[in-house]
């Protein structure tokens, strides 16, 4: 495979898309070499070195000769659309969460890339954070001893303007949902990969409690069964003023650690290693307000873009999927949606 910098057009001109277009640039096996912004001209204000050439076609735009693939920073129910004419066209394709709004959407562009022989990825930055990572390798270690429970907090807040100035957000056509698809899939995918087992089956309610124009939830809860037989919690909102950090807590017969967005609140274990100490003292402390509590823009950086487009770019090279591949982005998506699905049958049990 060549080493050539991979040739990328952005899809998209919106807040997210600009994490993409600085995510490429740092990239140095990347080059931005184009957004599609319907038309907009939002495109050329995040990228005036690219010539806005089909800007405003789809097809046109990905048909490019001088893109290899794109990356996908559209309204969340148009990244089938986006997804199945980068296969059509034999583009590779890293999509920005929720990979589609239904795991049957995300089964179709998984098909379609499958056959199109294209590598398809998604975009979880939250993994990447040097706190997920550790807690990571102590889940694979086994240093929690028998997983027990896990839970996923995100008190957030979001003023009714942010749904008011969008013509997507807060619909179920083109958000697929609310505090849990847009904002909570981020924790939902901590937790389930973490746990490093599949989640079996829920039991969930949502409601609209603080936001009187828009379709979907925002606020939501939901007790998972995993597979182990583990149990764990969601807590995921937009209705709670002022907004804080989400946690993501791990719990087992020998350990329990809590992550607070990319920091740590509590690292214990039954079987101290000569390393805790050094990962307390870097680590553990209240994260403030927390990214994206109450702003969506409120520290965000591309660094975890960034890491997720390497990897990427690393898989096209070599011809292997992704860490975050259809299959592992579709996880999160599913267990939202048994969450709406047993709400609407009064928290009922649904399987994942």
């Amino acid at each position: 495979m060549s080493e050539a910098p991979l040739r990328i057009g952005v899809i998209g001109a919106g807040m997210i898309a600009v994490i993409h277009a600085d995510a490429i640039r740092r990239c140095p096996m990347a080059m931005l070499v184009g957004i599609m912004d319907r038309g907009t001209g939002k495109g050329v204000q995040i990228a005036p070195e690219c010539a806005p050439r089909h800007a405003d076609n789809l097809e046109a735009f990905i048909a490019r000769s001088d893109i290899d693939a794109v990356m996908v920073a559209s309204p969340s129910g148009s990244h089938l659309e986006a997804g199945l004419c980068a296969a059509a066209h034999g583009k590779h394709c890293l999509v920005e969460k929720p990979m589609e709004i239904t795991p049957a959407r995300v089964d179709t562009l998984i098909e379609a890339h499958r056959r199109a022989g294209t590598m398809l990825g998604g975009i979880f930055n939250t993994r990447y954070t040097e706190g997920a990572r550790l807690l990571k390798q102590a889940c694979e270690a086994g240093r929690f001893g028998h997983l027990t429970h896990a839970s996923a907090v995100g008190p957030w807040w979001r003023e009714q303007s942010y749904y008011d100035e969008s013509n997507w957000k807060g619909t179920w056509v083109h958000d697929g949902g609310g505090a849990l698809m847009n904002q909570g899939i981020h924790s939902i995918d901590l937790l389930q990969w973490l746990m490093g087992e599949e989640v079996a089956s829920v039991c969930g309610h949502i409601a609209t409690l603080a936001h009187a124009r828009i379709e979907v939830e925002d606020t939501g809860t939901a007790l998972l069964r995993f597979e182990s037989g583990a149990l764990g919690t969601l807590a995921l909102t937009t209705s709670v003023w002022p907004g804080h950090f989400r946690t993501i807590t791990i719990g087992g017969t020998d350990g329990t650690a809590v992550l607070a967005d990319g920091n740590l609140l509590h690292w214990a274990f039954r079987e101290e290693t000569a390393h805790d100490d050094a990962v307390r003292a870097r680590l553990l402390q209240l994260p403030g307000a927390g990214v994206g509590a109450s702003d969506p823009s409120a520290g965000v950086d591309s660094d975890g873009h960034l890491a997720a487009l390497t990897e990427f770019v690393a898989a096209v090279r070599s011809g292997q999927a992704p860490l975050v591949d259809g299959q592992e982005a579709r996880k999160a998506v599913a267990i939202i949606c048994a969450v709406y699905a047993s709400s609407r049958q009064q928290g009922a049990p649904v399987n994942v």
